[in-house]
C-alpha cells in the first residue's frame, strides 16, 4: 500500500497493483487525519512520533 498526502488536500492511494486505488480528501488536525474519498467513505490516522496509523495500518515515510 502506499499513500500520497498531496499539498492542495487530497490524497491519492495505491493498493497492490492497482495505483489510484482510492482518491480523495483529508484534512489534518494538530497530529490527526480526517479521510473522506471520492465515494463518500471515511477514514481516520494519527501521526505518532513519524509514524501514521491509519485505521488498522501503520504507514511509515518512504526514504
Amino acid at each position: 500500500m502506499r499513500q500520497e498526502l498531496l499539498s492542495n488536500g487530497r490524497y491519492d492511494e495505491a493498493r497492490g497493483t492497482k495505483k489510484s486505488a482510492y482518491q480523495g480528501s483529508y484534512t489534518v488536525t494538530g497530529n490527526h487525519i480526517d479521510y473522506i474519498d471520492d465515494t463518500g467513505f471515511t477514514a481516520t490516522g494519527d501521526v505518532i512520533n513519524g509514524v501514521l496509523y491509519h485505521e488498522e495500518l501503520v504507514l511509515y515515510r518512504e526514504r
